[in-house]
């Protein structure tokens, strides 16, 4: 069954166009090239949660709790939190459309 790792962020004030340069150039890459497929990303505009949603998809839960323990997986987030804060991620069952 597949899964969805949903991750959620706040990026850093001042920090805007090269949090964007570096999703775009390296993080999504670095997700694809890991096995996951990009679902969906979600800005929020307004209110009281997490600025940035991003979904991945993965074929299974136990090959995505392998992905999440590899060297690349930890240098990637080690780079985006340069950039971020408040990241946290879970694992769920994947579904279409926008998922808590």
């Amino acid at each position: 069954m597949s899964v969805k790792l949903l991750m959620t962020w706040d990026i850093k004030q001042g920090r805007e166009q090269e949090y964007f340069e570096f999703v775009v150039r390296e993080f999504i890459p670095a997700i694809q090239r890991l096995g996951m497929e990009t679902s969906d990303a979600w800005f929020t505009m307004y209110g009281e949660c997490p600025q940035i949603m991003v979904g991945a998809v993965s074929s299974d839960q136990k090959s995505l709790e392998a992905t999440l323990e590899t060297v690349e997986w930890e240098q990637m987030v080690d780079k985006l939190l340069e950039y971020v804060e408040n990241f946290e991620y879970k694992i769920v069952p994947a579904r279409r459309g926008f998922q808590l």
